[in-house]
């Protein structure tokens, strides 16, 4: 993107999730008036994710974890209600329900692309942890039960906010327990990990399986989900061993948007690849944020996908991005730090 204080520019954010509204909104405070903030996003409603896991145990509603977008246009905020149908990093633009958007820069932050169809039966078998209908149906599903085996699976990884599939757990061993009913239920963690959180340190992630097993709930790490029959309510696991369930939570499987990988956006971590600390692709005044990206820590480790890290990274893009725009400011940097 080329330096200017003249003309006006328009920045192009494709997403409107914790990162995409984040950057949005900052890029309006930063930027003034002529230029132009333009945000796509196909869902009416933004969903307040860190609050959804209460719906499943009946604590929120879906009226209080979700806020209408038509609040942007009172910030300045151009929201076009569409869905991304292509993107185009070397001319800034995309294809959105069939017509043209382009920005003098563009913030890619469509986040991750779940795919639960990617594990045979497992749609139909059980209860979506990372949806909204998903935790309807659970709640409604759990509402009704008093005893059996409640298994919460994670299905693959890298998944965005890896503290959920425990802390949802760990609501719903306390909702039995208020009930009543814990004594006649078994709750069973399923997941492929080595331990929970094993990005934050073999201290942390040790305390945390400690506080999970101290509620009864039995921890079963190293397992990758292959297939679930939901007629026999059934878990097949890649090492060849099984376990039956009488209500079943996952946490899908997450992929980069269909639109990055058609795009080439996507590097061989799987994600868009960017640059660490500006978020910039290889595309000029093209940057990624959020879930959809894949960035590896300083110590090798990859940098997880959470709200927090999204929201830093949207401060850190589009104070670069008003700066170019503007000539006012520092360039800014993102450190990876976050805390939740």
């Amino acid at each position: 993107m080329t330096t200017t204080h003249g003309p006006a520019r328009t920045v192009l954010v494709l997403g409107g999730g914790i990162g995409g509204t984040a950057c949005a909104t900052r890029l309006r405070r930063k930027l003034p008036k002529p230029h132009r903030v333009v945000l796509v996003e196909r869902e009416a409603d933004y969903v307040y994710s860190p609050s959804t896991l209460w719906l499943m145990v009946g604590v929120r509603t879906r009226a209080q974890v979700t806020r209408t977008r038509a609040a942007l246009a009172r910030r300045g905020i151009e929201w076009v209600r569409g869905t991304v149908d292509s993107i185009d990093p070397a001319t800034r633009s995309a294809i959105v329900d069939g017509k043209r958007l382009a920005g003098d820069a563009m913030v890619i932050a469509l986040g991750a692309e779940l795919a639960p169809e990617a594990v045979p039966g497992l749609e139909a078998a059980g209860h979506d942890l990372y949806t909204l209908e998903g935790m309807e149906r659970l709640r409604d599903a759990f509402a009704s039960f008093r005893s059996g085996r409640l298994a919460i699976v994670v299905a693959d990884i890298p998944f965005k906010c890896p503290a959920a599939p425990n802390e949802a757990a760990l609501l719903l061993e306390a909702e039995l327990r208020r009930r009543g009913v814990r004594g006649a239920c078994e709750i069973v963690l399923h997941t492929p990990e080595p331990g929970p959180m094993p990005v934050a340190g073999p201290a942390v992630s040790g305390a945390l399986r400690g506080m999970i097993e101290a509620r009864g709930i039995r921890y079963q790490p190293g397992r990758k989900l292959v297939s679930v029959d939901a007629a026999s309510r059934r878990l097949s696991f890649a090492d060849g061993s099984t376990e039956e369930y009488d209500l079943l939570a996952y946490v899908p499987p997450h992929r980069a948007p269909a639109v990055a990988r058609a795009a080439g956006l996507v590097s061989g971590t799987g994600w868009i690849g960017v640059d660490r600390h500006t978020l910039a692709t290889t595309h000029s005044g093209v940057y990624a944020i959020g879930d959809a990206t894949g960035i590896a820590l300083a110590n090798g480790r990859p940098l997880p996908k959470a709200g927090v890290l999204a929201h830093a990274q949207a401060d850190v893009v589009a104070d670069n991005i008003a700066r170019e725009i503007t000539g006012r400011g520092v360039p800014r940097a993102f450190d990876g730090r976050g805390a939740c």
